[in-house]
């Protein structure tokens, strides 16, 4: 069986506490219920707690909790939330005995990962903050592999985040001895490996004539752009090839495994070597590293090399610290972001008085303004009028408006016919 779950905790013992997406409603109900019914303080008398005694417990947030005593004695018990699954020392005066809800299983089901074995045989601590910082409260797949032996016992899992292996995930980083790891040569970067590299697939692009969606995001200059279609688009119709998906999920799923990477970044080698093309992880101006690939090397000392953010177009002149190998998994989500030059106007006369862009002299850095101010941040439409040899693009408004009239009404660009 294979669902999407919530991790809500991870015990100390490497113990993975999971909520099913389908339970949540049922477990929203019953809080509500919870907080409806108990209005008052804990109990506040002297009481003989017992060890496994039902009870409710006041959290941190002030929400009452279902709970469980697992070790009693002295002014503060160990209590655990038995809907979410961890284990916190609480106050006698934040409790009350109830059985009210011992009819309810609870919510939250105790997983180990499937025929994967801890170094030493135990989650040491630094594997378990490592689970802890990677899962608490984020959304992962499940594909169920054995059920426990009692109905209180462990169920044994292959967990996925972000399209990846959560055992072979820990076995690249040496925490454990996955047994079933089939992909673990994908994370297989080691320090001084040169591994053979790959390149970023391309996507699929819509039938030549029609008319989609797209965002403008970035500019060479008024007539070369790098669009991204927009990610709502269904482009399934165009191709019946076996592992087309829709656009929306593949989207959604590369920037899961984005958020994922960033989560773990710190155990990805820099780079050492470098290749033209060569598909890399790069750290961008807001501290969050982002899918690139290698262009050249602009500065020898320090070493600075130009690369290319594929899912955007845009470019940057980065040191070597900036650069980390891509985990292979990553390679298959296609690039975001397609080459495209606009169809339909060349640039006005030349003027030497008028200040160029520098890389492409034939036009004004005016023009190149205006062209931005007409698609930055703006939702638009294209047509493709070829694919070859580059994909060119009539580039509408929202209005169906041709973008380049502007710049043909400022005087900037003239008609190409």
């Amino acid at each position: 069986k294979i669902f999407q779950a919530v991790v809500s905790c991870v015990g100390r013992d490497g113990t993975i506490y999971i909520i099913p997406k389908s339970f949540e409603i049922e477990l929203n109900k019953l809080m509500t219920e919870i907080q409806s019914n108990f209005k008052c303080l804990g109990l506040l008398e002297p009481y003989c707690w017992k060890k496994g005694e039902a009870c409710v417990v006041r959290g941190s947030d002030t929400m009452w909790y279902r709970g469980k005593v697992v070790e009693p004695g002295g002014s503060t018990l160990q209590v655990q939330y038995i809907d979410h699954g961890c284990i916190e020392r609480i106050p006698q005066c934040h409790l009350y005995p109830t059985t009210l809800y011992t009819a309810v299983p609870p919510f939250c089901i105790p997983c180990q990962l499937y025929k994967t074995v801890p170094i030493g045989n135990f989650w040491q601590q630094d594997a378990v903050d490592c689970l802890q910082e990677l899962l608490t409260n984020e959304e992962v797949e499940i594909h169920v592999q054995e059920l426990p032996d009692n109905p209180w016992g462990k169920l044994s899992i292959s967990l996925y985040f972000g399209g990846m292996s959560l055992s072979s995930f820990m076995a690249y980083q040496k925490y454990c001895v996955a047994e079933d790891c089939q992909d673990i040569s994908e994370l297989e970067l080691l320090e001084g490996d040169i591994p053979v590299p790959r390149s970023y697939m391309l996507p699929l692009l819509p039938i030549p004539g029609d008319t989609f969606p797209v965002r403008v995001t970035h500019l060479v200059s008024p007539k070369e752009v790098y669009i991204c279609l927009d990610p709502s688009t269904n482009l399934v119709k165009q191709s019946t090839t076996e592992g087309d998906a829709n656009c929306d999920s593949e989207l959604e799923t590369l920037d899961e495994a984005l958020k994922w990477c960033n989560k773990s970044v710190e155990s990805f080698p820099f780079l050492t070597h470098f290749r033209t093309e060569m598909p890399c992880l790069v750290e961008y101006q807001d501290g969050l590293w982002y899918r690139a690939k290698l262009l050249s090397i602009e500065e020898f000392d320090p070493v600075k090399i130009l690369v290319q953010f594929v899912d955007y177009g845009s470019f940057s002149v980065v040191p070597t610290s900036r650069l980390r190998h891509i985990p292979y998994h990553l390679l298959k989500y296609p690039v975001q972001a397609v080459r495209a030059l606009l169809a339909g106007f060349k640039p006005a006369l030349y003027d030497k008085n008028v200040k160029r862009i520098p890389y492409c002299p034939e036009w004004s850095v005016e023009a190149l303004w205006a062209m931005m101010e007409c698609v930055e941040g703006k939702q638009l439409s294209a047509s493709i009028l070829a694919l070859s040899p580059e994909v060119t693009i009539s580039l509408y408004e929202d209005d169906q408006n041709l973008v380049h009239m502007k710049l043909i009404e400022m005087g900037l660009a003239e008609l190409d016919e």
